[in-house]
């Protein structure tokens, strides 16, 4: 996703929660694009496509996370306490990342959004393929 220049739909502040004993709550900046979220820790600078000049590298590359969509299931368990929404994104392998935002975000909007785009857009790719490659057989 970093390489292949998408535009960002929506960018903002997300929490994750960590996988750790303690599972804190981490800031982390979120670009959301048409082909998935990137999860940028919060000092980390902005992606290549969007500086305007080199900034001396903070933190590896590696602590940019790429969520893709054609590795995501789905985003389910919405619940809304106090100012906040609490929602899951869980990957294809069955690993669950859990978020939360303040509700007026609409970040689980957002995202359950673009991954039902994405997987249409995915799906009518297929029946074209499939539709070319029929007529390539019954061509004679």
């Amino acid at each position: 996703m970093l390489e292949s220049g998408c535009k960002a739909v929506k960018e903002g502040m997300l929490e994750k929660r960590s996988d750790g004993l303690l599972q804190l709550w981490k800031k982390k900046r979120c670009i959301l694009t048409e082909e998935g979220l990137l999860l940028i820790p919060p000092k980390h600078p902005p992606p290549p496509q969007q500086q305007q000049q080199p900034a001396p590298p903070a933190e590896p590359a590696a602590k940019i996370k790429e969520l893709h969509f054609s590795n995501m299931k789905t985003v389910d368990c919405v619940e809304r306490k106090g100012k906040y929404v609490y929602f899951t994104v869980v990957m294809a392998e069955g690993k669950e990342i859990d978020f939360r935002c303040a509700q007026e975000q609409g970040w689980n909007a957002a995202i359950t959004l673009q991954m039902v785009q994405y997987k249409n857009r995915q799906a009518i790719l297929a029946v074209r393929s499939t539709r070319q490659k029929q007529q390539h057989l019954a061509a004679p």
